[in-house]
C-alpha cells in the first residue's frame, strides 16, 4: 500500500523527544530544521527550553544539522547563528527546492535526511516530495495570518490519523 504524502515517518510532541535512538532507527545522518513551533515561538530569537542543548547532543553524536525555513533570512540568519546552524531562508516549502539547497549543504543522499517541523502541508508534504523522512511535531504556540489558519484547519483530519510516539 502506498504511503499518503501527508503522513510523517514519525510524530513526537517536542523537537526535544526526537532521541539518537529514534533518529538510528530512522537511518538518518542529518537533519532539516524548521524554526517557528519548532526550534522557538514564532517570531521569537529565543529558543523553546532545552533546544540548545538537544542541538548540541546532535552535533555531539555526528548527526549534521540545518535550519531549513520558508521565513525570511532576516528572521532566520541571526536565529541559526545564535543556535550555531548554517541554515536556508525563502525555502519555498513544500516545493523541493530549499530542501535540495540544504541536503546539498550537507552532502547527503535524500534518504539519509531527517526533516523536522510542526506543520504537514509544508514540512511533512515537502519531506515526501523531496524523498526524505519527517517527524512531525505538535505545534506549540498560536500562529498569525491567513495561509498558517488555513493550513492548519486542513491538517485537522490529517492529525487525527498521526499517532505521537509516547503517547
Amino acid at each position: 500500500m502506498k504511503k499518503s504524502l501527508l503522513m510523517p515517518t514519525a510524530a513526537v510532541r517536542n523537537v526535544t523527544d526526537i532521541t539518537i535512538g529514534l533518529i538510528r532507527k530512522l537511518d538518518t545522518d542529518a537533519i532539516l530544521l524548521d524554526v517557528d513551533n519548532t526550534l522557538a515561538p514564532p517570531t521569537s530569537h529565543i529558543p523553546y527550553e532545552g533546544v540548545r542543548e538537544w542541538i548540541d547532543m546532535l552535533k555531539k553524536n555526528g548527526i549534521q544539522v540545518v535550519i531549513c525555513s520558508n521565513n525570511y533570512r532576516k528572521r532566520v540568519k541571526p536565529f541559526s547563528d545564535s543556535v550555531g546552524l548554517d541554515c536556508v531562508a525563502m525555502s519555498l516549502k513544500p516545493f523541493p527546492f530549499g530542501f535540495n539547497r540544504a541536503k546539498r549543504k550537507l552532502k547527503e543522499k535524500p534518504q539519509s535526511v531527517l526533516v523536522v517541523g510542526d506543520q504537514i502541508y509544508t514540512d511533512v508534504l515537502g519531506a515526501n516530495l523531496a524523498g526524505m523522512k519527517s517527524v512531525l511535531l505538535v505545534p506549540r504556540d498560536d500562529e498569525k495570518g491567513l495561509t498558517i489558519a488555513i493550513r492548519r484547519r486542513l491538517e485537522v483530519n490529517v492529525r487525527k490519523k498521526i499517532k505521537i510516539l509516547g503517547e
